[in-house]
């Protein structure tokens, strides 16, 4: 089956006078198909969110595409088209929702006022059937008496309805793909839970398909249908949710795992990974997890690994787990 999204050998650079430059995403590849959910997880720094702004083409003006870097949309690349193009595809074919909303939000705009110009941006209609649009949104993302909420300023609403708004937008031009960047940060327990819900409602109504960006691996588990572990800059393991829930590979996904509270082990302390994800100009050689790994060996300190199948869906880079390169 042709895949929705293609994203091959990502490499994302910011130039620095005088010096290398950075590179907080290299060799990055995947894809995503219609319809499915697939996450993104690893600790802050780990260049998620670039990735996921890499996509419509969101990055800060000094980021640089790698030569190699391919971003296909139903086949055609986005690397190639100009700005014009770009912001007929932003919104209509991909749409992102940022993880925090009251930063997002223009906080002197009523929200239906900010739905209303989402819809208008790719829809020739009239403003009166963008605020009626506006507050049809505004129901299906599950926003109580709608007609009202329309008026209503971004600090008048709590963080979920902020988010629920954000969503709205996201959706008003019925995208193809959602890039949902740390949904749920800053959300109680039980926001956070129905925030998740919905996503996964929205989705099979409307058949798109979903790239959630999360540092919680405690929400991926019956959400995703794959999921892609990423470690400084790199996919260190990728596969079916459920084949690296049973078995995480990669030492780094296991400390992930690890570090996961859990209601059977109530009382057992969790076990953090030591050290913390280094900066892109501190990036050691070899395996870039290598110096917080308990099970490196010699070979990891000086050659990278390549991603390798281990198992059906199931890719690891680790030089010591599951055979790989022996």
């Amino acid at each position: 089956m042709t895949a929705l999204l293609e994203v091959q050998n990502l490499r994302i650079s910011f130039p620095r006078r005088d010096t290398t430059p950075l590179v907080p995403v290299d060799d990055v590849s995947f894809e995503i198909h219609r319809g499915e959910v697939v996450a993104l997880v690893g600790e802050s720094g780990c260049g998620k969110t670039l990735t996921g702004l890499a996509i419509p083409r969101l990055l800060p003006a000094n980021a640089v595409l790698g030569d190699r870097s391919r971003i296909l949309l139903n086949g055609a690349d986005l690397c190639s088209l100009n700005e014009r193009a770009l912001r007929d595809v932003r919104g209509r074919r991909i749409a992102m929702v940022f993880q925090d909303p009251m930063s997002s939000l223009n906080p002197v705009m009523r929200v239906g006022a900010q739905i209303a110009e989402a819809i208008t941006a790719h829809a020739r209609v009239s403003s009166a059937a963008a605020c009626t649009r506006a507050v049809a949104l505004l129901t299906e993302v599950g926003i109580a008496d709608p007609g009202a909420r329309v008026d209503a300023y971004p600090h008048q609403l709590s963080g979920g309805m902020r988010q629920r708004v954000m969503l709205a937008m996201a959706l008003a031009s019925e995208p193809d793909l959602l890039i949902a960047d740390e949904p749920t940060t800053a959300l109680d327990v039980t926001v956070q839970a129905q925030m998740l819900e919905l996503l996964d409602t929205l989705r099979q109504a409307r058949g798109m398909a979903v790239l959630l960006i999360t540092h919680d691996l405690g929400i991926v588990a019956g959400r995703a249908n794959r999921l892609m572990v990423m470690y400084a800059g790199r996919v260190v393991e990728s596969g079916a949710t459920a084949a690296l829930f049973a078995a995480p590979a990669h030492p780094y996904t296991r400390g992930l795992f690890a570090s996961i509270p859990r209601l059977e082990a109530s009382t057992e302390r969790l076990t953090p990974i030591p050290g913390s994800v280094p900066p892109p100009d501190q990036w050691p050689s070899g395996c870039r997890f290598h110096p917080r790994c308990q099970a490196a060996i010699a070979r990891c300190t000086v050659e990278r690994p390549g991603i390798e199948a281990i198992g059906p869906e199931h890719d690891v880079a680790c030089w010591v787990a599951g055979g790989v390169g022996e």
